[in-house]
């Protein structure tokens, strides 16, 4: 088992900024400082200085080669609001707030490159142009909620894998999503046969390209969780994408997965978990023991 880590930069850092002084974008209405925060500064020296003290930690304490650097979902608002942002972006010719994402990112990357740490990044690092090195994995997850997720993963990877990148894909496997179909055969089925059935090799590209999808990854993420529906939320359902993950193409049948699922369902209700059926209605042997 690898203990992998990811510490998403420049959003979802609010939390940082209680912790370190002088990090995060002070945002501004009209011109006067509204006592709110945006994304990590990436204007400021110090950032950088307290990142590369950060990630010199974090290579010591989780020994992995690689780790998750984030670089998703960049509110600009703040940013954009931010005289000195947009006085240092003038200086240093940033005609967008993408661009200046893309700055603060090749900081970032330049940072853990020099520790001779490997690194995942989000989608979007990639589709911004930012220079990566050679052994990036790419993580591939926008797609993951509505109707058109398999019209936006496949080209997705393919573009990636062009690139000569290893990629892992998330979009199809949002476990704190929760659907029932509402009509047709499947009528009530739980979600978890949509995640069988979602085979990360199924992109049109060459043999090489389809080697460069090494994996994937479940998310939980946790906006409506906590320890009261963290096990239920998760399991049996986390196993359709396990077995989807480690089984061939060949291996497509949601009607035998079922029947497997079940007995793990049953066999997790034992050792006293409170997991959600597979399938609908249903019953374990066991059930009481909950």
């Amino acid at each position: 088992i690898r203990v992998l880590v990811e510490f998403d930069t420049p959003g979802h850092t609010t939390s940082w900024g209680r912790g370190q002084k002088g990090i995060l974008t002070e945002c501004y209405t009209n011109g006067t400082k509204n006592g709110k925060t945006g994304p990590l500064d990436p204007t400021k020296e110090n950032v950088y200085t307290f990142l590369e003290e950060l990630f010199t930690e974090i290579g010591t304490t989780f020994p992995d080669q690689y780790i998750h650097l984030g670089g998703d979902e960049v509110d600009f608002g703040c940013w954009e609001s931010n005289p000195d942002i947009n006085k240092f972006m003038k200086e240093k010719n940033i005609t967008t707030y993408a661009k200046l994402e893309d700055y603060y990112m090749q900081r970032v990357l330049n940072i853990v490159k020099k520790l001779n740490k490997s690194y995942i990044i989000w989608e979007e690092v990639f589709n911004n142009g930012v220079e990566l090195k050679p052994d990036t994995v790419v993580h591939v997850w926008i797609g993951s909620w509505g109707t058109d997720k398999e019209k936006y993963w496949r080209p997705e990877l393919r573009n990636v894998t062009a690139k000569g990148y290893r990629a892992i894909l998330s979009s199809c496997w949002y476990l704190d999503l929760i659907s029932f179909k509402q009509s047709g055969a499947e009528t009530g089925v739980q979600d978890w046969k949509d995640y069988y059935r979602c085979e990360p090799h199924s992109f049109n590209g060459t043999e090489e390209q389809n080697k460069l999808v090494i994996g994937g990854e479940a998310a939980l993420w946790a906006e409506y969780m906590n320890g009261g529906n963290f096990i239920s939320r998760t399991w049996p359902r986390a196993s359709a994408v396990a077995e989807r993950l480690w089984s061939p193409k060949s291996m497509d049948s949601t009607e035998k997965a079922f029947n497997r699922f079940h007995k793990q369902t049953c066999l997790m209700i034992e050792r006293g978990l409170g997991v959600q059926p597979c399938d609908g209605p249903g019953y374990c042997r066991c059930d009481y023991t909950l």
